[in-house]
């Protein structure tokens, strides 16, 4: 995610990632407008059923389980 920031497309590519996988790493560059906490917030308020797991210095990592039979599970 770069200096556009947490913009539609960025939004629209997170939800397609997501179309064949259920963990999705994000890398906030050092130009984007957000802190990487913010970028995290953001992606999850804009993509349904998104979880935040954790952030790594800039990268953020996020979770969705399949609609049908995910393979993950997240502790309780």
């Amino acid at each position: 995610m770069g200096a556009a920031g947490v913009a539609p497309p960025v939004l629209e590519a997170v939800r397609e990632a997501f179309s064949n996988r259920e963990l999705v790493k994000i890398k906030v560059l050092d130009g984007a407008p957000e802190e990487v906490d913010e970028a995290a917030d953001a992606i999850r308020d804009g993509v349904e059923g998104v979880e935040v797991v954790q952030t790594i210095g800039r990268t953020v990592v996020l979770y969705r389980p399949f609609a049908e039979d995910p393979e993950i599970q997240l502790p309780g």
